[in-house]
């Protein structure tokens, strides 16, 4: 199985270090693990030294830190995991298993952690979507072959948008598939700010993306819908 590089943008999530430790704990033997801190002031950096990883700094912004994140590992294959999100038993294999299978990248199908059946069915749309479009968003745990990655040039560095953009990019290269099971990933984006308005606002961004809405555009709408 080829090795997989786990790449971990952070930016304030102490709340989410308890998990994230057991997440770091359970794929720390199989995988190269890397945490990148976009300049916390909660306390997090320091507390990612207890976790037993790789971590680095970098300016903050997701595409920044993840591609600092990238550029600090080896591993053939890179998987961008949100630091709320949850990998399923066996991720490691079923990654390895598509990319050997051909695929260029991929991503997983998603649930939301919430009992909220609004938020079960916007995971159902999101996994419909993902299977007929090969279609992704970060929470969906985002892997690809760094070989491809690299001759992207990583992610562009985009205020909002910047996953659509790079599987966009990669399906130009190959194949993007939807791997076998299912990432657990936080409800708390949805149930801070009202679970209809966030899913509204959410798929309002992503269509602003595809009609060509600049992505700092759609960077201040989502800070002013919050």
């Amino acid at each position: 199985m080829a090795r997989v590089a786990v790449i971990v943008p952070v930016l304030d999530e102490m709340a989410q270090l308890p998990a994230l430790a057991a997440e770091v704990a359970r794929l720390r033997a199989r995988a190269e693990i890397v945490v990148v801190d976009g300049g916390s002031s909660d306390g997090t950096r320091a507390a990612l030294a207890g976790l037993g990883v790789t971590v680095v700094d970098a300016p903050r912004g997701r595409a920044r830190q993840m591609n600092a994140g990238a550029r600090a590992t080896a591993a053939p294959i890179l998987l961008f995991l949100h630091a709320d999100t949850r990998l399923p038993a066996g991720a490691l294999d079923a990654i390895s298993a598509a990319i050997d299978g051909g695929a260029a990248g991929g991503c997983f199908r998603v649930r939301i952690d919430s009992r909220d059946p609004r938020l079960a069915l916007a995971a159902r749309i999101i996994n419909m979507r993902s299977r007929l479009m090969a279609s992704a968003t970060g929470d969906q745990a985002i892997f690809v072959r760094r070989d491809l990655f690299d001759r992207l040039g990583g992610y562009r560095e985009l205020a909002l948008c910047e996953d659509l953009d790079l599987v966009r990019r990669l399906r130009r290269l190959g194949r993007f598939v939807l791997a076998d099971g299912e990432v657990a990933t936080s409800a708390r984006r949805w149930h801070g700010h009202g679970v209809m308005r966030t899913i509204a606002l959410m798929w309002t961004l992503r269509l602003g993306y595809h009609l060509g809405v600049s992505p700092d555009l759609l960077a201040r709408w989502y800070r002013d819908a919050r």
